[in-house]
């Protein structure tokens, strides 16, 4: 069951712009900071998104034949931060999160409507976004480049950038999953 919006003095708003805690009230300075601020921004979109729902609404599937659900979502991005920050860029050998030889789609059709299946989900995500954040952090150069595939490499400054491109494509697709849920849209 969806709990209780609260009352909004905007209430075509997701929140109200006092309350939004995407704005820190600071202007990041930098190519680095600007573009860890911008994914910083569009993971928290992503969470709002999603807050407030049980595990039935988070995994509830988008229209025929797509398998998207929300709780689909935070298991591509899970996977997604941990391929591109701990495997590729960080390289240590360790295996893929929600993907296998037999089920590469298997992010959205393992996210099932159980507890325990979502609590795993965020738990990975946080996790990799914390790893990722630690990455950044420890890595000043945006040019530092890193084996992508078998040939190419990818500079930090790419990585980043696809990130921020990565996550606001499914703040697009989170807007939609969750207004089928609630009737909820917004910034």
């Amino acid at each position: 069951m969806t709990e209780q919006q609260p009352v909004r003095q905007f209430p075509g708003m997701w929140v109200d712009p006092a309350d939004d805690p995407r704005d820190t009230g600071t202007t990041p300075r930098g190519e680095k900071a600007v573009l860890a601020d911008y994914l910083d921004h569009f993971r928290m979109t992503f969470e709002m998104k999603c807050e407030g729902l049980d595990a039935e609404e988070l995994a509830r599937r988008s229209v025929p034949p797509s398998s998207m659900s929300l709780l689909g979502l935070v298991r591509h991005l899970a996977k997604v931060e941990r391929d591109w920050f701990r495997l590729r860029a960080a390289g240590p050998d360790r295996p893929r999160l929600y993907w296998s030889e037999a089920d590469r789609d298997e992010a959205f059709s393992g996210a099932v409507a159980d507890e325990s299946v979502g609590a795993e989900a965020f738990a990975d995500w946080e996790r990799e976004i914390a790893f990722a954040e630690a990455f950044v952090e420890e890595h000043p150069d945006l040019g530092e480049s890193y084996a992508y595939r078998d040939t190419d490499t990818i500079s930090l400054r790419e990585l980043l950038l696809h990130m921020v491109e990565e996550y606001a494509r499914h703040c697009g697709h989170a807007d939609l999953l969750r207004e089928c849920v609630d009737g909820r849209t917004g910034q």
